[in-house]
């Protein structure tokens, strides 16, 4: 932005002419850009200035047989802008051919550029902690009524004091960048509640951060000055562009083929949202370089978690963590010092890479989260899975702090309502019940503070959505992503305290234990080397785990280092008696950590035994 005007420039390889329009209340004035270098239309644009509203046309073949969709009736949002006049608003219209769009498309609004933001010294995470930002704080009864349900609502000292109690040190919003419904829900009544359906990379959704960037930037800054590291999740595989019937709001209508992955003019849908943004393109790596920059830089942000991740590594012969995209976020030095954590699978070929990504990232652990439900489900040979991932998922990690450990996420069943569900209640999406996931492992009488012991437990870092920790309920669905109301709205006045108290003590326990805080090393048998930890497994009686019973519901690990001697206790069904494994001379077995309530009737357990002296 100058004085007098503004450079423009916009990438169209098939656009045979590009227009900025600029709006001064409902009036539009267009204006050609003159000059062409390459696939890059730009000009010197004069009037321009802070606060400018416009938005782009692009002139080009109408070609579907080709994959191009150019129409100048679309008005378009400038890929690059950090900032829009209204929330995105689904019609038809947006869809249809030769039909204006200018009265329902946000307009951009041109933004001074603040200064970089000082950034944060890196700090690994420790327990992540997923926010959907709305949801979380919309019935807060401690939150000003005009914050709830905004960034600005997440710096408030009760919500502050609220991550502090049960110990988080890493907040993950879910995705805060402009999304628009998808088309099916508008019939329905229905919106969408997680903004996994974004129409381009920068732009915050006025709904979540109606004071726009700064809003952001302040909102980050003291939770940064309340010693929490800030990820952004961000959704850069797919947009809500959607299939060849949706609607066309910005990469469409620049040129859709340069813009989105295609097989012929076919759309590749490995996202199972309709298009793949095509990420190996060197103007769209770009793109994302930038985006990522941006919120780094100027919201600070401190790094990223990325949905259905694979996309971004995905090449014509398959999957490469060496891909243009992943290549350049490692080799950017402000990137290259983030946080990055990835969702290792998508719908496409070859779509579930697990432990694949570049060996600085974390990853997702869906291993993690269904072999610890298989084994409190009661499931024959789970136990021996169990094993593997409460040690660090060794099988698919070289270092267990690689992996993202979660019971359960934004998708899926909540915690307390996978052992209260036996099958997911999804009807009020309005797709008959066939959306969401049917094979989910659930099952009926489970124990929260087993699954939650289990998860604070294990090595690895620990991830918890939002009401989990006490009691949240989406009253059986499991896929609640059109739930824009009291289903996802996490109930403040329904808050388990024990529940959270639990979670508190859970979080505690572990910051104190190094076993699940790093990578030591484990092995099998006692060592003179000083920085490992001799691990045994032991049953019910204190023998060597014999791993070929199909039945095995009690695991034992005995954890020894030079100076201390540890005991961990997974009880699957009822047990009595004292700790099998003998204390050495002088010592017995205290236990420091039990999941079991007070005349609770469940026979789950996980419980941590330390030796002391008898005199201790």
């Amino acid at each position: 932005m100058k004085a007098d005007g503004a450079d423009v420039a916009v990438y169209s390889r098939h656009g045979t002419k590009v227009f900025i329009c600029v709006f001064e209340g409902n009036q539009e004035r267009r204006i050609v850009l003159r000059q062409r270098d390459g696939d890059v239309h730009y000009d010197f644009v004069s009037g321009l200035s802070v606060g400018t509203r416009y938005g782009f046309r692009v002139d080009g073949p109408w070609a579907p047989e080709l994959g191009l969709h150019f129409d100048l009736s679309k008005l378009l949002i400038d890929p690059f802008a950090w900032s829009l006049d209204q929330p995105f608003t689904y019609h038809d219209t947006l869809s249809q051919r030769g039909l204006q769009t200018a009265h329902i498309v946000p307009k951009c609004v041109a933004e001074a550029i603040p200064p970089d933001v000082t950034r944060k010294p890196y700090q690994k995470p420790s327990f992540i902690y997923e926010v959907p930002v709305c949801a979380f704080t919309k019935l807060h009864p401690d939150v000003p009524i005009e914050k709830r349900g905004t960034m600005a609502a997440l710096s408030e000292p009760s919500v502050i004091e609220h991550f502090k109690n049960i110990g988080v040190d890493t907040i993950e919003l879910m995705p805060i960048t402009a999304w628009i419904d998808e088309r099916h829900l508008t019939a329905l009544g229905l919106h969408n509640a997680w903004g996994y359906n974004p129409v381009q990379f920068f732009a915050a959704d006025p709904k979540l951060a109606p004071g726009g960037l700064t809003e952001i930037r302040d909102t980050i800054s003291e939770l940064h000055k309340n010693g929490f590291n800030v990820i952004l999740d961000i959704v850069l595989n797919h947009t809500g562009e959607g299939d060849a019937f949706g609607p066309t709001l910005c990469f469409r209508g620049l040129d859709n083929t340069s813009y989105y992955a295609h097989a012929g003019p076919a759309l590749i849908n490995d996202t199972g949202c309709g298009n793949t943004v095509y990420l190996n393109e060197p103007h769209v790596v770009a793109m994302v370089i930038a985006a990522l920059r941006h919120w780094v830089l100027k919201a600070g942000v401190d790094g990223f978690r990325f949905d259905l991740a694979t996309v971004m590594g995905r090449l014509p012969h398959g999957f490469e963590s060496g891909s243009p995209l992943l290549n350049a976020i490692e080799a950017d030095d402000v990137l290259s010092t983030c946080i990055m954590i990835a969702e290792p699978w998508d719908i496409g070929p070859g779509g579930y890479q697990l432990g694949n990504f570049p060996a600085r990232w974390h990853e997702w652990n869906d291993k993690f989260r269904d072999d610890v439900r298989r084994f409190w489900r009661g499931d024959h040979y789970s136990a021996n899975a169990l094993a593997t991932r409460v040690t660090g998922s060794s099988d698919v990690f070289k270092n267990p702090s690689r992996s993202i450990n979660f019971i359960a996420a934004h998708d899926g069943f909540t915690l307390r309502d996978l052992i209260n569900y036996s099958h997911k209640q999804n009807l009020n999406n309005g797709e008959q019940n066939r959306d969401g996931k049917s094979d989910e492992v659930t099952w009926l009488g489970g124990d929260e503070r087993a699954l939650l012991a289990t998860l604070f437990l294990s090595r690895g870092i620990p991830m918890l959505t939002a009401g989990d920790e006490f009691g949240r309920s989406q009253n059986g669905n499991n896929n609640a992503y059109a739930q824009a109301n009291e289903i996802t709205w996490l109930d403040w006045g329904r808050r388990d305290h024990g529940l959270i108290n639990f979670v508190k003590l859970l979080s505690n326990f572990r910051n104190a234990f190094f076993f699940v805080q790093d990578d030591t090393r484990l092995v099998e048998s006692d060592t003179d080397d000083v920085d490992a930890v001799v691990a045994q497994w032991f049953n019910s009686v204190g023998q060597q785990m014999d791993w070929s019973v199909a039945t095995n519901r009690f695991i034992g690990l005995l954890l020894k280092t030079q100076h201390a001697r540890w005991a961990f206790v997974f009880v699957g069904d009822v047990r009595e008696g004292p700790m099998p494994i003998a204390a050495a001379p002088g010592k017995v077995w205290q236990c420091v950590m039990t999941s079991r309530q007070e005349h609770s009737l469940k026979p789950f357990a996980v419980e941590v035994f330390r030796e002391t002296s008898t005199h201790s």
